[in-house]
């Protein structure tokens, strides 16, 4: 199982040498991929009654596409993907684009997490519609891919027109690979994700005193999800899940075992997670990195 690391976004400060520190350090661990994020505006809970959200105006993001045109001039091999861009609220030529052109920088290194999101008040913010967001993104993913591979495109849908053009230069890969986000417990949106995506981002917390994965039977729910690709006519071999684990507590036994859990459900790639330990440096969130890579290695 591959080993990824999320980039501690909330935490690592807006210094450019620490960011990069930090992503030197990683390769130099020998880590997979540096997975990050995505909110463009955080909501104050004083102007939104009944807010409930985890991230606030008050919790740092760095933006995912713009921060990866920097990591790719700081790297040679590691990977970059976004878990997750919230799709429908931005423009979707425009996100072909800019991914495209990370694609580039990195030499071919992106994978592209998308999802549809949960928060409105960012959705009012872009001016998108928080209510289509599911039907959208559907219709997205068909012209990221068409803008991906093809010189020259024909679209027209619902929400897209694009008469006779496209993106030049083209990306490294043709089309780039497009994983989804989402809960093992809503079906629509796991239906979805079986049906027209490269590969599931399973990342949620674990399920309190019953499992260190985010669900009370994880083997039930991944085989659920492959019933759901056999459904749609495809290979559940490549359509591949990834998870995530936090390193910010326990203890190399409890690493291990996660893992462990991990690994017998068939997932593919697992993220380290390093926030919410209390760490106030890079060097810190590096350090809890090398223990981890040593006890799964």
């Amino acid at each position: 199982m591959q080993l990824g690391i999320t980039f501690p976004t909330h935490e690592i400060g807006i210094d450019p040498a620490a960011i990069r520190a930090f992503a030197e350090a990683a390769e130099g661990l020998s880590f997979s991929h540096i997975a990050t994020y995505d909110h463009l505006i955080g909501a104050d809970p004083a102007g939104h009654p009944g807010f409930n959200k985890p991230y606030t105006v008050r919790t740092p993001f760095h933006e995912p596409l713009t921060l990866f045109s920097f990591l790719a001039c700081c790297t040679r091999r590691i990977g970059f993907v976004s878990a997750v861009l919230v799709l429908p609220m931005r423009q979707t030529v425009l996100v072909a684009k800019q991914a495209a052109e990370v694609d580039i920088l990195c030499s071919g290194r992106l994978r592209l997490g998308v999802g549809v999101g949960r928060y409105d008040a960012e959705y009012q913010a872009m001016g998108a519609d928080f209510r289509t967001r599911g039907r959208r993104i559907e219709e997205q993913v068909a012209l990221l891919r068409a803008l991906w591979t093809q010189q020259v495109v024909d679209f027209k849908g619902e929400w897209h027109t694009v008469t006779h053009g496209g993106l030049n230069p083209l990306p490294v890969q043709r089309p780039i690979p497009l994983w989804f986000g989402g809960s093992y417990d809503n079906d629509r949106v796991l239906r979805r994700i079986a049906r027209i995506s490269d590969g599931w981002l399973w990342y949620a917390p674990p399920v309190p005193n019953v499992n260190p994965l985010p669900a009370p039977d994880p083997r039930a729910a991944v085989e659920r999800f492959r019933a759901y690709v056999r459904e749609a006519g495809r290979d559940p071999a490549n359509v591949p899940v990834e998870g995530q684990m936090s390193v910010a507590h326990g203890t190399p036994e409890t690493w291990r075992a996660t893992f462990a859990a991990w690994e017998a459900i068939g997932a593919k790639s697992l993220v380290l997670n390093t926030m919410d330990a209390g760490f106030t440096s890079v060097d810190q969130h590096i350090q809890r990195l090398r223990e981890a890579k040593a006890a799964l290695a």
